[in-house]
């Protein structure tokens, strides 16, 4: 019996892509997150829900160290991506930001070709050693993007020219092109109408074979459809944490009941 616990426990511990403690941050003197710890599995969706102004997306911006391009910006704690501290001096957050994507609240697609959108970041990490690695690299994460098929006759034309669902899957194929392990989403259909949102909600479905997913959602019922787990953040604390299912129908602490219910937010 003893080994068996011994396995889950080592199970459990290689699971976890992300490790917080005690995460802490401030925008000059005003604290926007208070200690928060939670750990984020592999190959699993976490939704992160709360009111506006919460700290929800300030935590996932942490993951990337986005938060290092705001001068008055401060965090402390600890954050371990695979058991390596993400914050650490000799971390070049541009190096992270390959390993940890990122997609946005609006689609940002940038004003160059459909091709060259998904070939910007090969370029520069030098994941391609010529232009058939490319072309192979551009097919490949057009159709994790699940675009490959709307795309493939037009790809010199520009990407600003795309539908606002088009150019989120754009957006999302851009983010995983780098061969990511982490991809991050900050509201990412916030801007989308409902056949756009279910297209992009049908996709992260899909990403979880092969990435660990982050979510920042307004959306409680977008949470349940896409997640694995749910994490409600409230007054920059991290007031619960666990399976969708369960938080969602048996919460454990009052205030997350309450945010569901729709008693706050």
């Amino acid at each position: 019996m003893k080994d068996n616990l011994e396995g889950r426990k080592l199970v459990d511990q290689m699971d976890v892509k992300f490790k917080a403690r005690d995460v802490q941050v401030f925008y000059g003197e005003s604290q926007a997150i208070k200690d928060v710890n939670v750990d984020i599995l592999d190959k699993t969706v976490t939704a992160f829900i709360g009111p506006s102004g919460c700290g929800k997306t300030t935590f996932l911006r942490c993951l990337n160290r986005m938060n290092d391009t705001i001068p008055i910006c401060r965090v402390e704690g600890d954050i371990r991506l695979d058991d390596e501290d993400i914050y650490a001096p000799e971390v070049d957050p541009v190096q992270l930001r390959a390993r940890v994507g990122m997609v946005f609240q609006k689609p940002n697609p940038f004003p160059k070709s459909i091709y060259d959108n998904i070939a910007y970041g090969p370029r520069i990490h030098g994941l391609a050693r010529n232009k058939s690695d490319l072309d192979d690299i551009v097919e490949d994460s057009l159709r994790r993007g699940a675009l490959w098929d709307e795309v493939k006759d037009r790809l010199g034309e520009p990407g600003t020219g795309l539908s606002g669902g088009q150019q989120q899957r754009l957006c999302i194929a851009r983010a995983v092109a780098t061969a990511p392990e982490v991809l991050l989403m900050d509201e990412p259909c916030s801007a989308l109408d409902p056949i756009a949102t279910a297209q992009v909600e049908e996709l992260i479905d899909e990403l979880k074979q092969n990435f660990s997913v982050v979510i920042v959602t307004h959306s409680m019922q977008q949470a349940a459809r896409v997640s694995q787990k749910t994490a409600f953040f409230h007054l920059g604390n991290l007031v619960e944490y666990g399976d969708t299912d369960h938080i969602f129908t048996n919460p454990v602490d009052p205030r997350t009941e309450s945010y569901i219910t729709g008693r706050i937010g």
